[in-house]
């Protein structure tokens, strides 16, 4: 007999694709929707045991409370983030909350050294004059990654596979993080205070979960600690930077250039075509505006090996949940510290 019955939320065909093929027994039963979970959608999981989520799904205490009078007992996210669970909610209602803790950390490191890359030798803008066949050099120059020294916040196993990959381009790496990774320590990198870390990194690459205290981690005041001219990537989330104070980085120079793969305001935007829509956020227009900016729509994770884990770990979860009543992965309110 089939297993649980799963809502999965925020869904694309890749996603389709992925769990179908991890789910290729049909151990549970699968209902794909393309909306994301809110207190309008709520009512869409009547059916279900268990909800599949995404980062940009609501689950917070009303979205929970609607769950649990629906008769869900898990809250499976198929990402390594929680910060949008109200899980001391999920404790008292007595709903699990599960994540996928990694996947491919390459991924996301990968893309991080790709936007960091494209940033310092301006190919988005090379690419763009040669198809106007525009072939000068002028405003295209870069810098020799060789030497420079990259600041990495958080070095769990994502921030572990960027500073290896920065070691293998000749950089000093300094790191932060209130729980060293003897593994980054090994390869060469440095602990130090953030300020530090800020004031001597040409390149800064943020790679910490979204907290109570990593909110608007860069902020105005830490962008004035930067080393002038920096380069700042963000891959973790969006809300770990303060978007206003970046732009106003951006506009005095103090930021050298920008990448981002997160936008705190994002839930509204991402995993969407919006190309025959007017853009009314005002903020992520302004960033759009810089020649020195480079935003991908939460895209470092969106490759084969990662989907294809991020499918198979989560159908674990609730295997294991529904065999024993504990998943794999689970997410505790400890986690909220």
């Amino acid at each position: 007999m089939p297993g649980m019955r799963i809502a999965v939320y925020s869904t694309q065909p890749y996603d389709r694709r992925f769990f179908d093929t991890a789910n290729a027994h049909g151990t549970h039963v699968l209902t794909y929707l393309e909306a994301r979970l809110t207190a309008q959608t709520v009512p869409t999981a009547a059916d279900a045991d268990a909800v599949c989520v995404f980062v940009n799904d609501v689950v917070n205490a009303e979205v929970l409370q609607a769950l649990h009078c629906r008769g869900v007992r898990l809250v499976a996210l198929r990402c390594a983030g929680f910060n949008n669970v109200d899980l001391i909610a999920a404790r008292d209602l007595g709903i699990t909350v599960c994540r996928v803790p990694e996947y491919s950390p390459y991924a996301v490191a990968e893309h991080t050294a790709a936007l960091m890359l494209a940033l310092n030798r301006k190919t988005h803008r090379a690419y763009a004059r040669v198809r106007e066949r525009n072939f000068a050099l002028e405003g295209l120059l870069g810098f020799d990654l060789r030497g420079k020294t990259a600041g990495v916040v958080g070095t769990g196993r994502i921030g572990a596979a960027f500073v290896r990959i920065m070691v293998g381009f000749g950089c000093t790496v300094l790191a932060h993080d209130p729980y060293p990774n003897a593994e980054c320590a090994a390869l060469g990198a440095r602990y130090v205070p953030l300020e530090e870390l800020l004031r001597a990194s040409d390149i800064v690459s943020l790679h910490c979960p979204l907290t109570p205290s990593t909110r608007h981690l860069i902020d105005d005041g830490a962008i004035a600690a930067m080393r002038r001219g920096a380069m700042l990537i963000n891959t973790s989330r969006g809300a770990v930077i303060d978007t206003r104070a970046v732009i106003n980085g951006l506009k005095t120079g103090a930021i050298g250039s920008l990448g981002l793969d997160v936008y705190e305001e994002e839930a509204d935007l991402f995993f969407r075509d919006l190309s025959d829509e007017i853009l009314h956020d005002d903020v992520f227009a302004r960033l759009l505006t810089f020649p020195n900016v480079i935003i991908t729509a939460h895209q470092a994770f969106f490759t084969a090996e990662a989907l294809t884990g991020i499918a198979e770990t989560t159908l674990a979860n609730i295997g294991a949940f529904e065999s024993t009543g504990k998943a794999l992965h689970k997410v505790s309110t400890e986690r909220l510290a």
